[in-house]
């Protein structure tokens, strides 16, 4: 059987979760059964979708829509990972067709919203994957996706997250005391400044890692106007000193606007360090308050105790890290094995 993934054109041209989440995918499938299972990237000026007898498609946006629907009208069958906001509910998305059907009355039907974009894709896609519960409950609420054809499936974590420990970090920076970390792009949508405020009036040091985009270099000299702010930059994936810096800190934060399934917190709980994030996330664990808190997102004082209260009482790294022993690629991979090989049957 021969799979397909893709996304949108630009994907690779920065990185992130989604980059991380489509390599690790790829690497771990190809370990599978490579004489049965063939899965590489599609190069769309170069394959035709019907080469392949499924296909995945990542993220329901960025006008991935247009490629679900060719998929459909060669008759190849889709699996959509969705990566949809879990903000959306049944309010929010009325609110959105509103706007949609406003949209279209005034353009004479010229124009779409990406509401409708989304929609259309969700809707042909013959499969759904879900990171979550909550992201499953958005797709039912508000884009009424059967869910009969939704598939709840986590991301994995790399095992590396989960032996490592702070030497590198602390001989690289020299900071050897309490510091708060977070990880992800420099940007008003990720809220670095609403951390550094709710810390203003603590002597604790916020170590970013990340890069702007052009447009937020102001941003990042606003950040570093602050006192106790350290940027180490953009650092690999595949860097040591990402992982130790996961071990080093006391306490990984990410208090952004919205976040699907982060990848970030993933791995900061796999180097056993506690997490402070936005509670507009996909993310939930049973029983998990000791080592995972969840605040929205622009709330100063809620993120300052609850940041507070792991710098003071930290839980065991030990016990911090069985949150996510199952979150590996491996079972990613053997999982949307399952899933490619019942659409491939279903034709």
């Amino acid at each position: 059987m021969r799979v397909g993934i893709l996304s949108y054109p630009m994907l690779f041209q920065r990185d992130g979760g989604l980059q991380v989440q489509v390599r690790a995918t790829l690497e771990a499938l190809s370990q599978l059964e490579p004489s049965r299972l063939k899965v590489e990237l599609v190069d769309p000026n170069r394959e035709r979708l019907d080469s392949y007898d499924v296909l995945h498609v990542f993220s329901c946006i960025n006008g991935n829509y247009r490629v679900v629907e060719l998929a459909n009208e060669m008759g190849v069958p889709v699996l959509l990972s969705a990566l949809l906001s879990p903000g959306w509910n049944r309010a929010v998305a009325f609110r959105a067709r509103m706007a949609d059907s406003l949209a279209g009355r005034l353009t004479k039907w010229q124009v779409q919203t990406s509401y409708a974009q989304t929609k259309r894709a969700l809707q042909l896609a013959q499969m759904i994957v879900a990171l979550g519960p909550s992201e499953e409950q958005a797709l039912l609420d508000g884009f009424h996706i059967q869910r009969s054809r939704i598939r709840v499936l986590p991301n994995g974590i790399d095992t590396r997250f989960f032996g490592a420990c702070g030497d590198l970090f602390w001989r690289h920076t020299g900071l050897m005391r309490p510091f708060v970390l977070m990880v992800g792009s420099i940007s008003p949508y990720k809220n670095q400044l609403g951390l550094v405020r709710a810390l203003a009036k603590l002597d604790v040091p916020v170590v970013l890692i990340g890069r702007p985009q052009r447009q937020h270099q102001h941003y990042l000299q606003q950040l570093l106007a602050a006192p106790n702010v350290r940027w180490l930059g953009q650092l690999d994936h595949h860097d040591p000193l990402l992982a130790s810096a996961y071990a080093a800190a006391s306490v990984l934060a990410l208090p952004s606007q919205g976040e699907v399934f982060p990848l970030s917190v993933l791995e900061a709980l796999a180097a056993g360090t506690p997490v402070v994030m936005t509670d507009e996330s996909a993310l939930q664990f049973a029983d998990g308050a000791f080592a995972l808190r969840q605040v929205h997102w622009n709330d100063t004082a809620a993120l300052r105790d609850a940041l507070t209260h792991f710098l003071r009482y930290p839980p065991l790294r030990s016990q911090v890290q069985t949150l996510v022993q199952a979150y590996t690629w491996q079972r990613v991979a053997r999982r949307l094995a399952d899933c490619y090989r019942e659409l491939s049957d279903a034709v």
